[in-house]
């Protein structure tokens, strides 16, 4: 069970892997920009900030799959309802069905078992989801566990809440997904838009010797070619946000 899924803990290998990488990427682009070895090794820092960066992408990603598979758990406590269990049962039937469709260490799966595990020590299901919404800061399960709440107290119709939740959650990934789908040829284009100006810059190394080195090794050519880097990366910044679309 993971405590909060806004963290994500790097294992050592992970933390390496990506610093090394982020690593490479500085020192390519101060040897591009400044053809200078104190640029390439003080750019080397930009690890630090991308092992940063990927921990925010990987979160993202964590959190999506979670949703996906909270979609299907809905589906599969419908059906436990309709077929006459308890609530209570409806969860521990669920977890059976989850693990025929992922892996036993899925995500849905250890948040499922962890949850039947605390109703059997008798914590209220309300609770139990009012916990597992603040820790996974996901809406459609913060949306489920405020509907679920309500209607526990009221006596609403659980079945028909859990079902519609779960077509409500259904379409909205179907919605992202369709949107991603429309969107991949556009990142494709923003990703070769985004290299261009290294390419630009080796060609003119390979083809062009000695055509830019005016740029290198004096002030004036380095004020140019850290305002250059300075406008790309806000450009390539902004290209990441215009593709980052929620729903």
């Amino acid at each position: 069970m993971i405590l909060d899924y806004n963290e994500y803990q790097y294992s050592k290998r992970e933390w390496i892997k990506y610093f090394i990488q982020g690593a490479l990427i500085g020192g390519f682009i101060g040897y591009i920009y400044y053809y200078n070895l104190i640029a390439m090794i003080l750019l080397m820092a930009y690890g630090f900030y991308y092992v940063k960066n990927i921990r925010i992408d990987l979160i993202k990603e964590r959190k999506w799959q979670l949703n996906l598979e909270f979609r299907d758990s809905l589906l599969s406590i419908s059906s436990a309802l309709n077929a006459g269990y308890s609530i209570e049962n409806a969860f521990e039937q669920a977890v059976e069905d989850l693990k025929l469709m992922y892996n036993e260490d899925s995500l849905i799966v250890l948040e499922f078992e962890s949850m039947v595990n605390q109703i059997k020590m008798n914590l209220t299901i309300e609770n139990v989801l009012k916990d597992f919404a603040k820790r996974t800061d996901i809406a459609d399960i913060a949306i489920f566990s405020e509907v679920f709440s309500t209607a526990k107290r009221t006596g609403g119709d659980l079945i028909k809440i859990i079902r519609n939740t779960g077509n409500s959650i259904g379409d909205k990934i179907e919605v992202k997904r369709e949107i991603k789908t429309m969107i991949t040829s556009k990142k494709m284009e923003s990703k070769i838009m985004n290299y261009i100006p290294f390419g630009i810059i080796i060609y003119l190394k390979l083809f062009s010797p000695g055509f830019l080195d005016p740029l290198y090794n004096n002030i004036t050519g380095f004020i140019i070619m850290s305002v250059l880097l300075i406008m790309y990366l806000f450009a390539y910044r902004m290209s990441e946000k215009i593709m980052d679309i929620e729903v």
